[in-house]
């Protein structure tokens, strides 16, 4: 039996640029979607197969893989490279996680993949104070609070719900913590650009370093269970003023009051201010035997950076 053959949709970004040399390197075949040359020749260069074609672009997405055939198919297509300062049901990574999700199950169909993993968030339990007890994948996913934040949330609960009313594919959802590391919001890399945090601290969260996000993935596209979801998530929750403190190294942050933060970009408000959120990684560890090279933010904004990739379009 030959290698296990995967397409991987956001194969650039900030987790699908390492998850698509980790892949390779564990011996997988990778055929990784690509908009543009750019991002063909990024893929190439770790010895992926680009697929010439715009997971938005149905038509296209379905001529492309046609003729092509693949055991799994990964999404993990977003558009957050920087927060948005107004907020719409049809920002684009809402979009990816409907319109994108719908077309990548189909073209699984095409495929002939049987199996099928989605970056989700844990930010659908609910932009709120969970309080001091750790979530897991029992509690209510879908939480709304009637803001802004709203839209995030839409657009998880659409992405796991086409997933798991597929019947041609075992699909397994991700949720995971944020990112910090390399290309993410929380970037260590010297000469990033640093994320506006709360004066305060914020509100405490679940975090995951793109490392051990990419070490989950793998490890659920072996042992994931259909029409399960996986809390990928590190040991220790913290503020975000905290993260955003060992991103720096030292270096000036950029921190606002309160109320500047939520004014400027409302979204953040929700996310750094009202929110406290808790969660457990144990499902994922029975499941997947999968822990976190990093248990929390002080040992991963210190490690290597092995994630960097350049980003293209």
């Amino acid at each position: 039996m030959g290698p296990m053959t995967v397409l991987l949709a956001g194969a650039t970004g900030a987790v699908g640029g390492p998850l698509t040399r980790a892949l390779v390197g564990a011996g997988y075949e990778v055929l990784a979607l690509a908009r543009s040359e750019e991002s063909a020749a990024a893929v190439r260069a770790f010895g992926a197969e680009p697929v010439r074609a715009d997971a938005l672009d149905r038509d296209r997405l379905l001529k492309a893989v046609d003729g092509l055939a693949a055991d799994a198919v990964i999404h993990q297509l977003t558009a957050m490279k920087a927060p948005s300062r107004r907020l719409t049901a049809d920002n684009p990574t809402n979009v990816l996680r409907s319109r994108g999700s719908a077309n990548l199950l189909e073209a699984a169909g095409v495929l002939g993949a049987r199996r099928f993993l989605t970056q989700s968030l844990v930010l659908g339990y609910g932009y709120r104070d969970h309080g001091e007890r750790f979530i897991t994948e029992e509690d209510p996913f879908g939480v709304y609070r009637g803001t802004v934040s709203d839209h995030v949330v839409t657009g998880l609960v659409e992405a796991e719900e086409r997933l798991f009313a597929a019947d041609h594919v075992a699909g397994t959802a991700l949720r995971y913590g944020l990112f910090y590391g390399p290309g993410t919001w929380f970037d260590p890399t010297p000469g990033s650009r640093p994320m506006p945090v709360p004066l305060s601290g914020g509100g405490v969260m679940s975090w995951i370093h793109i490392d051990d996000a990419v070490a989950g993935t793998l490890a659920a596209l072996k042992d994931g269970r259909s029409g399960q979801a996986y809390n990928i998530v590190d040991d220790r929750p913290a503020r975000f003023g905290e993260v955003a403190a060992a991103a720096r190294r030292g270096r000036p942050g950029l921190r606002l009051p309160g109320w500047a933060l939520r004014a400027t970009v409302p979204y953040l408000g929700d996310l750094m201010l009202d929110t406290t959120l808790r969660v457990s990684n144990k499902k994922a560890a029975r499941d997947l035997a999968w822990t976190p090279r990093h248990r929390d933010h002080r040992t991963g904004m210190a490690a290597p950076a092995r994630s960097k990739l350049p980003l293209a379009g």
